[in-house]
Parts: structure tokens; sequence; C-alpha cells
């Protein structure tokens, strides 16, 4: 048994913060009923990449990474035939999660005043940019718009330099882990008290919430942290050093790991100084410091200076590529990289989730869903529906 197992999510969200909440919930044994638009879908069906069956079919990968394991029905909100569905399923469901813009499921009569007194232990979560409230709610945007205004951007880049933002989604992805936090939380709260909720996550309010040890700076420092690259404000050295074989080490250094650095690349008069022995003097004096393990550094290959480092209880690791990460060898003995059968690819690959449970089964790791493949189990099992009235669902365009 999985621990969510008997949990029903009804899943009208798109893209990528919520389906990546919700794939996680999935894995961990909840129904996840995925609500897409009939004909097309979740738009990242639509998306790059796309891998190519035998046949010439495309698939995206996109949307595959983002919806194992639910359960696809295809349903159309701007039909009433279409909303007397989704009402009908939510006063049986668990969790609705939704990533409308904000006045959308209201005008629609789906919002969660409409469908708490059909449900009253339904939680209803609203995943928007800028949440439901304050001047900017009604107002439309991206990740790298959430990563911008929040001051993360402004935080990334090499010292010197413009802005950069991360090679992942962060905003999209980190967003979702709040959203599975909230659903996680407010179904805890409900084995309490038998009733539901709802919960308004704004994209852009995750992200100034992330802030943490930058916001920290500012608030004790008045410091507007700058761009460093690799490095960290407080703590010195933390950075990534090219080596001689044009790869990167990343190191990281508390007080008990520098006399094995330097023991190890040699830094014998840096080891004598004890103003260098503590963190705070090796902020003070972090030009010196980078500048000397940065040369002896220059003299090792990759492997010849995390070999050394390792071996003296130095915190490092080399700065792998997407490649030589899906082929090293703890990624592989820990099982990271699963493949699932899809119905047109065959076999295909994927990242299962990170938890692993004893006690329960571990998450599952299904495959995502052809579009609507599931409407008519699903209309069946839930709400009593039998073949004809689907089907005439279907020809009034309600499905």
């Amino acid at each position: 048994m999985r621990p969510l197992e008997g949990i029903t999510i009804l899943d009208l969200s798109r893209v990528l913060a919520c389906p990546f909440a919700t794939m996680i919930l999935a894995e961990m044994g909840a129904e996840v009923i995925k609500v897409e638009q009939p004909g097309s879908g979740d738009e990242t069906r639509s998306f790059e990449p796309f891998a190519q069956a035998e046949g010439g079919e495309e698939v995206s990968g996109y949307y595959m990474a983002l919806n194992r394991s639910k359960r696809s029905i295809t349903v159309n909100l701007r039909s009433e035939e279409g909303r007397a569905i989704i009402r009908d399923l939510a006063a049986k469901a668990d969790v609705l999660v939704e990533n409308f813009p904000v006045g959308t499921l209201k005008r629609r009569g789906l919002a969660y005043a409409d469908l708490a007194p059909l449900n009253p232990g339904l939680i209803y979560v609203s995943c928007t940019g800028f949440g439901q409230s304050g001047p900017y709610a009604r107002r439309k945007g991206y990740d790298t718009v959430f990563q911008a205004m929040s001051g993360l951007m402004s935080l990334t880049g090499e010292r010197g330099g413009g802005p950069v933002k991360p090679g992942l989604p962060v905003a999209d992805l980190t967003s979702g882990l709040w959203v599975a936090i909230a659903i996680l939380s407010a179904l805890q709260g409900r084995v309490r008290t038998g009733k539901g909720g709802h919960i308004d996550v704004s994209m852009f309010d995750a992200q100034v919430s992330q802030l943490t040890i930058a916001a920290a700076r500012f608030f004790a420092l008045g410091e507007v942290p700058p761009r460093l690259g690799t490095e960290h404000p407080g703590r010195v050295p933390s950075a990534s050093f090219r080596c001689s074989d044009e790869k990167w080490l990343h190191i990281t250094v508390s007080d008990q790991h520098w006399e094995p650095l330097c023991r190890s690349l040699g830094l014998d008069e840096m080891l004598a100084d004890p103003e260098l022995g503590t963190n705070s003097g090796r902020v003070a004096r972090r030009e010196e410091v980078m500048q000397g393990i940065t040369s002896a550094m220059e003299k090792l290959t990759r492997a010849q200076a995390f070999a050394v480092l390792d071996g003296a209880g130095v915190p490092a690791g080399p700065l792998l590529s997407l490649d030589e990460v899906m082929a090293d060898e703890h990624v592989r003995a820990r099982g990271l990289v699963q493949r699932f059968e899809h119905p047109t690819l065959g076999e295909f690959p994927g990242l299962r989730s990170p938890l692993r449970f004893d006690g329960w089964e571990d998450p599952r790791f299904g495959r995502p869903p052809l579009l609507g493949e599931h409407t008519e189990e699903v209309l069946r099992e839930h709400l009593g529906m039998d073949a004809a009235r689907v089907a005439a669902l279907r020809e009034d365009g309600a499905l």
C-alpha cells in the first residue's frame, strides 16, 4: 500500500507547476484525474522535445515528464454539461487543483464557493502567478517572470555580469512542491476537523519566500547580495574551480575541512596563517584564498583533484553535465532512471521519485496517459454513467 491510496485528486491544471505537484501525489498512491480540453489537451502535449515512435507519431517529452501515473479525461468546461460533470466529480473528490487566471472558474460556476456546499471536505487549491488578491492578482506571468520579479535572477550570474536564469524552471518546480506541501498539510488538517478549505498559492510568493539566506543578509546587514557566480556570499571557499583538463570541481569547506584542504593542495602558507583558519577570516580575505585555490586546482585534472580531496574528507564534487549524470554509478545504483511502457513509443525512460519508504510501498512509476484515455471508465466508476450516456455527452460536445 502507498501512503496516499484512497485519495482522489481532480486536477484541472495545465503546463508545469501544478501537474508536477499532482504527479508527485499520484506516484505516492493518489488517484489523479487529469481533466483536459477535448481535442488538444494540456498545452504541453504540443511542447517540444518530442519523442518519435516507429510509425512517425510524436509524443511530447515535456508532457510525459510531468504527468506520469495519472488518468486523463476530456471535459469541455465551456459546456454546461461539461461543467456539471466537474461539479459531480468535485462532490466526490478529496482535492481539486486548478491554475486558471483569477476569476475564470468563478465565471463558470466552479469556484470554491460554488463547490464547497456540494462537498464540505473538499480541499480546493488555486495556484496562480500572483495569488488571489493584491495589485498584481490579475497579471499573467511565466516561470522566468517570477524568477525576475522575486529577486532570484538578480542573485544568479557571474561577478560583474548580468543576471542569468537557472538552467531549470525553478519557479515552476518549487511552486509545484509548495502545492504538494499545501495539499498534504490540508489532508492532515481535515483528519482533525473533517472540513476542507481553499488554498491560495502564489508562484510569486513562493519565490520570495525562498530568498531565505539572501533575505537574512538583507535583514541583518542591509546588504543587497551581489552576483558571485558559484561562490557563496558567507562561506569561503565554496565555489567551482577549473581544473587542468578544462573540467570543473565544486568545493565547499567549513572550518574543520580547511586543514585537510590545504594539505591536499599544498597550500602550506595559507595553512600556517591562523586568521585563515576561521571562515570569517577567509571571507575577509576572499580574493587571496580564491586565488590560492584556483592556482592549485589548475595543476590537477578534475579526477586527480577529486580523488585527493575526497580522500581527505573534503566536501567536493565534480560539476557534471547531464549525460555524465545519467551515466553516473550512484545514479544507476539508486535506480533514479526508470522506464515505463508507452502505447506508441514502447519502453521510455524517466526520473523516479526520490522518496523511498519503509512501511509503505515506494512511489509507483506509471506511464503518462493518452489524451482522454480514461474518460469512459472514470465517468462510469465515479458517476455511474453507462457507455450510452458517455457517447451522448461526446455527441453534445461536453467531452
